[in-house]
C-alpha cells in the first residue's frame, strides 16, 4: 500500500541544510521568544539559560524558577510541560537549579515542591509528581496526598522514569530508564526498576564531571558553538536549503 507523502517543508532530511546565516536567525528568535514570552510567566530565570524551540515549553502557575545556565531542549512531538496547581494545603513549586538540563517530553507536575538539583538531567519523557492529584477514597477530591520531592546536585533521571511523591534522589545518583520510583533513592548509586531499587553503587574512585564544567564560561562556549556552526554549515545556501524543502534529493 502507498504511504502518503510528507507536505512540503517537512521532509526528513538527513544533515542540516540551513546557511549560516539562517542557524543565526533562528537562535535570536529563540532568545527573544525566551526574553519576551517565557520569562514573564517564570518567578525566576538565571543567566545564560537556553531553550531549543522555547515555543514548545509550556509553563502552567506560578512559582516556577529557573537557576544559571540551565538548558532545556523541547520539540514539536515532545513538549515539556511544567506546572504548579494552587488548592486549599498550599501552592505548587518548581525549582530548576543551576546548569540542570531539562530534555524533550518531560512533565514536572507540582502540588507543594518539586526541586531539582544543580547539574541535574532529567531525559526524555520522564515524569515528576509530588501529588495523587485525587484521593485515594474520594475520587472527586482534586490534589490528593502529597509530598516534596528533592533531586539532589548531579543526578541522572533516565528516559521515561518516573519520580512520585515524597521522593529523595541522592546527589550524583543515576535513575535508570522506564524506572519508577517510589522510595528513597541514596547518594551516588544507580538504582533502576519498579519500583527502584540501587542495582550498583559508583565507583568513589572515578572523577565525576558535571555540567558545569561545560557551561561555567557561557561566553566562551557560545564563541565556539559559533565556530563549529560555521564550519558545519559552510557551503550551505539558501537556494539549496529552499531545495531540500520543495525537492529533497536522495542522500539530503
Amino acid at each position: 500500500m502507498p504511504t502518503a507523502r510528507p507536505r512540503a517543508g517537512v521532509w526528513p532530511v538527513r544533515k542540516d541544510h540551513r546557511p549560516y546565516g539562517l542557524k543565526r536567525l533562528h537562535r535570536a528568535l529563540e532568545r527573544g521568544w525566551l526574553d519576551y514570552v517565557i520569562r514573564p510567566q517564570l518567578d525566576a530565570l538565571g543567566d545564560h539559560c537556553r531553550v531549543m524551540k522555547p515555543w514548545y515549553l509550556r509553563i502552567h502557575g506560578a512559582n516556577v524558577r529557573f537557576g544559571r545556565s540551565v538548558h532545556v531542549v523541547t520539540a514539536a512531538d515532545r513538549q515539556v510541560r511544567l506546572t504548579t496547581w494552587a488548592h486549599d494545603d498550599g501552592v505548587g513549586h518548581i525549582d530548576v537549579g543551576d546548569y540542570a538540563l531539562i530534555c524533550p517530553g518531560v512533565r514536572i507536575d507540582s502540588a507543594c515542591r518539586v526541586s531539582v538539583g544543580s547539574n541535574t538531567m532529567i531525559a526524555a519523557g520522564a515524569y515528576l509528581t509530588d501529588a495523587d492529584w485525587h484521593d485515594v477514597y474520594d475520587r472527586t477530591r482534586v490534589i490528593g496526598s502529597h509530598a516534596p520531592i528533592v533531586l539532589e546536585d548531579n543526578v541522572w533521571i533516565g528516559d521515561g522514569a518516573i519520580v512520585c511523591k515524597g521522593v529523595t534522589v541522592g546527589a550524583n545518583s543515576v535513575v535508570g530508564a522506564g524506572s519508577v520510583v517510589t522510595r528513597d533513592i541514596p547518594a551516588n548509586v544507580v538504582a533502576a526498576g519498579n519500583p527502584a531499587n540501587v542495582v550498583r553503587t559508583l565507583d568513589p574512585a572515578r572523577t565525576l564531571v558535571r555540567r558545569e564544567s561545560l557551561l561555567a564560561d557561557p561566553e566562551s562556549l557560545d564563541v565556539r558553538m559559533d565556530g563549529l556552526d560555521r564550519y558545519l554549515l559552510a557551503g550551505n545556501t539558501w537556494l539549496g536549503w529552499l531545495r531540500t524543502l520543495i525537492r529533497p534529493r536522495r542522500g539530503d
